[in-house]
């Protein structure tokens, strides 16, 4: 995976997925779900590091990155925790460790909560968890989805890269930016763009938050403390919430932590896997 580009297809209920591994096979999985507009490419810094401990697998959710985008697609978070079960069945994994960020977080908690899937334990980045969520121009999108979806080709490239440019509080370098947005471009990824925003409903995240007491894994919550899109008082909710939940701050990230402070992220999340690891 030197370009990032995950090899194996999974056809999910939800369209064909794509994932890959990194590191040996039989060492303590840990799985990384990302967030949205992202895919698992966000994780690239990350999961090498972690690979050198375990068996990391990796995945773009349906509607995202390098899996399929198609017209009609459910990619709603109700969808992706039922998906995310699914891939777990089809990795053989019963209780691996998992590191989810924004969406990604929301679809780990729903597929534990509502779908059984288990864990050994839970690490939250930045996570969509606790309602009001989403920022005025996510709901504005939302709201009109058909009609920015109809934006001429160069205008929603500008939009789209301002967007993604906002989750990085110190800026993102110009190749990472063009590689975030690039998925979301021409006429299959202007769509999905549109349909995955205008498919993202906080009714997801209600039916499960009041279940967050209930929730006895070891569980590790990292937050940017420069996000913009969700600020660190969400965290320290969320970490409340959770029963002996840690919260674990980190200088200088915005929403999208892993480029923001790769290093910080990882170390954070090292030590708090390695306790875990048998």
């Amino acid at each position: 995976m030197s370009e990032w580009q995950p090899p194996e297809t999974f056809r999910s209920t939800s369209g064909d997925i794509r994932w890959g591994s990194l590191g040996q096979p039989g060492q303590d999985p840990v799985v990384l779900l990302h967030g949205t507009p992202f895919s698992s490419y966000v994780w690239r810094a990350v999961a090498r590091a972690l690979a050198r401990r375990h068996q990391v697998f990796v995945w773009d959710m349906p509607g995202y990155g390098t899996s399929e985008m198609s017209p009609d697609q459910d990619v709603s978070l109700a969808t992706q925790g039922r998906v995310f079960t699914e891939l777990l069945a089809h990795w053989n994994l019963d209780e691996p460790l998992v590191v989810a960020h924004d969406f990604g977080g929301a679809v780990a908690l729903r597929a534990h909560l509502l779908h059984g899937a288990r864990y050994r334990a839970l690490a939250l980045v930045d996570p969509v968890a606790l309602a009001p969520w989403g920022s005025p121009f996510f709901r504005l999108v939302g709201e009109h989805s058909d009609v920015f979806g109809q934006l001429p080709p160069a205008l929603h490239r500008a939009l789209v890269r301002e967007y993604i440019s906002s989750a990085s509080s110190p800026g993102l370098h110009p190749a990472v930016l063009d590689r975030l947005s690039r998925p979301w471009l021409g006429d299959a990824g202007q769509s999905a763009f549109y349909r995955q925003i205008a498919q993202a409903d906080q009714r997801h995240t209600d039916e499960v938050q009041e279940r967050y007491g209930e929730i006895g894994i070891p569980t590790l919550v990292c937050w940017g403390e420069d996000d913009t899109w969700i600020p660190l008082a969400k965290g320290r909710e969320l970490a409340a919430r959770i029963p002996d939940a840690r919260l674990e701050p980190i200088a200088g990230a915005g929403h999208l932590v892993q480029e923001d402070a790769p290093a910080e992220l990882t170390a954070a999340l090292m030590a708090f896997l390695q306790e875990r690891t048998s």
